[in-house]
């Protein structure tokens, strides 16, 4: 009889294991966190991908999916990746792909995306609908590859072999940044700018003792790709000491006029990976529930063409400071990011600070250089000896072909050149498949000159290995190229601003008008400013107790204006443009203590183009005083206050071609303005000579000019005051900025004033091979003179002639101003 169907035969053998649950669960969960995180959510520190990231780059190399060629379908690319290298799901692959691809999430891009890859609010298409292939700056990720400059691995079966870190020729992880959630830990890393992150990775490779304050001057903190500003300083500080720390990011909004009777609030550049439709639904959640006030309407003029462009109505009566204050703590227009850098050092996961990231990259990156030398010259050594076997046998041919010839098989002929020429192997096999025609004179030629070439190439790698020196000097070099060819602005501002989520309370209602506090604003000669908030009753104005400024870098000051926190200032440039400036932004420091250093630099508050325009001079909208501007040309005009243009910016003057507004000043008409001119001749007149005229005025004759002058330096000197004028002389026939010159401090006073539209009076005698005057200033004593890279330089002492010679400068001078306003 046959057994019953399912019923155990005579060999069939049960075997039950018992298994601790706890300890099954216990070994599966930790090779699950395992995978996790050294397989799936942390990067490299050495060349910052993750490993989906490096396979994807990897795959798309091989393929030769390079920038010069076509774009290729993204699911052929993830196909090829999760067939051979990443066996997991193709979503995941995909998402990394895209990422890799767009702009707003990396700082630079690894790969060129064709088709819709999304936006900060949407996602993006099918794989099956995107095509991609390689950014120029990922074939820097994958150069040298095939030169052993690093160790390939086993795929997930063991078939093929995938890199187990790409050579990174630029510091992606600091450049890029990153985020992953692994078990028990996670990453967030900021991306900043490659331009200042290779400054800081060459000063390392110099300064190998370099501080974090030494790193910290070249990068000073992330550069998001979206722009906006970063508000307060010390998280990011933390975090590039410790790893961990944490910044708030604000929105670029301007306030303009949006019709002649309403003004809007329009956002240029959000926080980073904040899009604008959040931003919307947050405003409408607001007003709905009545915890915004004074918005009217919202719009979304977005497009490829201008870029972000979100548009806030304000209703008639509410302040656009105050509202926008609200935004700012409602609202994601200002948004924190959470810096946490956790990425695999040596196979495990460790959190490194700035310090810690530069040293990992830059050793990396020895090591690549190192390795891929001594391949290029076990290259060219194997390559030099072929070449001068060839040359043994080119010059006795005859004798080689009639032992080859006389020879019975190919290992017989092999065997008796070895013997007779008294060459290796290698060189006997190579001269056996030559071909005929090398046999010319002109092969022989070009053989030799070969052989020369590669000698010198191995002389070079030799020393180069030889040498540590040499060897990191090459590895900043490299840098250097990949930071010129690939490096771009600054987008990120930084201030140290107080951010606006300040109000912890969940009680507190929001305070919809701001304190209107009086305030000073400063413009130091090197172009920063900051803000002085008085408390009530205090006076550090030109008539009260003088404010005095912290000896340190940027410490000049060009000009002062006295305002209040929610007014406006306005900035003149010397094409004539004047721009308004809302105050409530700028950083602000003690009054007892102005230290210019701790501003931002005004044109990059103002977003102006510094190659093609630059800042003169600030003034105040809301004075009654007119606004003095003196040209290069000689002309001199006197604003009448009052009817300035409700724009974000206008004209002050029509400026004649080839003319540039060299000064700009508001006092009153008991005060003196003043031409330098750079033949050396100052001319002061009072300003009740000039008549105000309108912004469309192109102004009037101010001083006469020699053949060949113009105007170095124009301003007004206070009624009454202390004053002092400084000149400083030089020569056209040496470089800029290379000889100091000589200088000289008289007293404001030993200039007699002449007319208007005269040619006034000698201020400086030249010396022997001096002819120009490089720089100028006059005001209130006592003056400050700034170097080109903003620290102070010591002046004669006050009380030279005005027509005497200057005194050597102890260095160069690039701008003078007050000490005290």
């Amino acid at each position: 009889m046959t057994a019953a169907k399912n019923e155990p035969t005579e060999t069939t053998v049960e075997k039950i294991l018992d298994v601790d649950v706890s300890t099954e669960m216990q070994d599966s969960f930790l090779e699950y966190a395992y995978s996790v995180i050294y397989s799936r959510a942390l990067p490299d520190a050495r060349d910052g991908l993750k490993p989906v990231q490096r396979r994807i780059l990897y795959m798309m190399s091989d393929m030769g999916l390079r920038p010069d060629r076509g774009h290729v379908k993204s699911a052929r690319v993830v196909g090829e990746v999760m067939g051979k290298l990443h066996p997991h799901g193709d979503s995941a692959i995909y998402d990394a792909l895209v990422r890799l691809a767009q702009s707003w999430t990396m700082r630079v891009p690894l790969i060129d995306g064709h088709g819709n890859f999304g936006s900060l609010d949407d996602g993006p298409a099918a794989s099956r609908y995107t095509e991609a292939r390689l950014d120029a700056t990922a074939m820097t990720m994958v150069e040298g590859l095939d030169e052993d400059v690093v160790d390939f691995v086993p795929n997930y079966d063991n078939q093929l072999t995938q890199p187990d870190v790409l050579p990174s020729a630029i510091p992606n992880l600091l450049v890029n940044g990153t985020t992953g959630i692994a078990v028990g830990m996670a990453t967030n890393m900021a991306p900043h700018n490659l331009i200042e992150v290779v400054a800081g990775a060459r000063y390392l490779i110099e300064h190998p003792d370099a501080s974090l304050d030494d790193l910290m001057s070249f990068i000073p903190g992330p550069d998001l790709p979206g722009g906006g500003t970063i508000v307060g300083l010390a998280g990011v500080r933390d975090a590039y000491e410790t790893g961990r720390g944490s910044f708030k990011t604000r929105a670029k909004v301007s306030i303009e006029n949006l019709s002649p009777r309403k003004t809007g609030l329009v956002v240029t550049e959000l926080p980073y990976l904040v899009g604008p439709e959040k931003v919307i639904a947050k405003i409408k959640d607001g007003v709905t529930s009545k915890k915004i006030q004074g918005i009217s309407d919202v719009t979304d003029l977005t497009d490829r063409t201008h870029g972000l462009r979100l548009v806030i109505g304000i209703k008639t009566g509410f302040n656009p400071e105050a509202v926008l204050e609200q935004l700012y703590k409602l609202t994601p227009l200002e948004d924190s990011f959470n810096i946490n850098n956790v990425a695999l050092v040596d196979g495990g996961p460790l959190t490194l600070g700035l310090r810690d990231l530069l040293v990992v990259y830059v050793n990396h990156r020895i090591d690549v250089v190192t390795r891929r030398t001594r391949y290029r010259l076990d290259r060219r050594r194997e390559r030099l000896h072929l070449v001068e076997g060839l040359l043994i046998a080119i010059l006795d041919i005859d004798e080689v072909i009639q032992v080859i010839r006389t020879s019975d098989d190919t290992d017989a002929a092999r065997s008796r050149l070895i013997e007779v020429f008294e060459l290796s192997v290698l060189q006997a096999e190579y001269i056996l498949e030559l071909r005929l025609r090398r046999l010319t004179k002109f092969s022989r030629i070009e053989l030799e000159s070969e052989r020369d070439r590669l000698r010198e190439e191995i002389a070079f790698l030799e020393e180069l290995l030889a040498s540590p020196a040499l060897l990191r000097k090459t590895v900043s070099d490299e840098l250097d190229e990949v930071a010129e060819k690939f490096g771009t602005p600054r987008r990120t501002m930084l201030t140290e601003a107080r951010p606006s989520l300040a109000t912890t309370s969940k009680k507190a209602q929001p305070v919809l008008e701001v304190a209107d506090v009086p305030c000073t604003i400063y413009l130091s000669t090197t172009g920063r400013v900051v803000r002085v908030d008085r408390e009530d009753g205090d006076d550090d104005r030109a008539d009260g107790p003088a404010v005095s400024v912290r000896r340190s870098r940027h410490d000049a000051i060009r000009s002062q204006v006295d305002t209040t926190r929610r007014g406006e200032v306005g900035a003149v440039t010397d094409t004539g443009r004047l721009i308004r400036m809302p105050v409530m932004d700028l950083p602000a420091v003690p009054a007892n203590s102005v230290q210019l250093a701790a501003g931002v630099k005004v044109g990059d508050y103002l977003a102006i183009d510094g190659k093609r325009e630059k800042i003169v001079g600030l003034v105040s909208l809301a004075s009654p005083v007119p606004i003095a501007l003196g040209t290069a040309q000689g002309v001199v005009k006197r604003v009448a206050p009052g009817a300035y243009p409700a724009r974000p910016d206008f004209e002050l003057i029509a400026l004649k071609p080839g003319d540039r507004v060299v000064g700009v000043a508001q006092h009153s008409d008991d005060d003196e303005l003043v031409f330098i001119t750079s033949d050396a001749q100052l001319l002061r007149f009072f300003q009740a000579s000039v008549r105000p005229q309108g912004t469309s005025a192109g102004g009037m004759a101010g001083i006469n000019l020699g053949s060949g002058a113009s105007v170095i330096w124009f301003g007004s000197v206070p009624d009454g005051e202390e004053s002092v004028v400084v000149t400083v002389s030089g020569s056209t026939a040496t470089l800029a900025g290379t000889d100091p010159g000589s200088g000289k401090v008289s007293d404001f006073a030993e200039f007699p004033p002449k007319g208007r539209a005269t040619g006034g009076v000698r201020a400086h005698r030249f010396l022997k091979g001096e002819d120009v005057l490089t720089v100028a200033w006059a005001g209130r004593a006592p003056a400050l003179a700034v170097g080109t890279d903003g620290s102070a330089r010591t002046l004669p002492e006050a009380g030279a002639k005005r027509d005497a010679s200057g005194v050597a400068l102890g260095g160069v001078v690039g701008s003078i101003g007050a000490a005290r306003l």
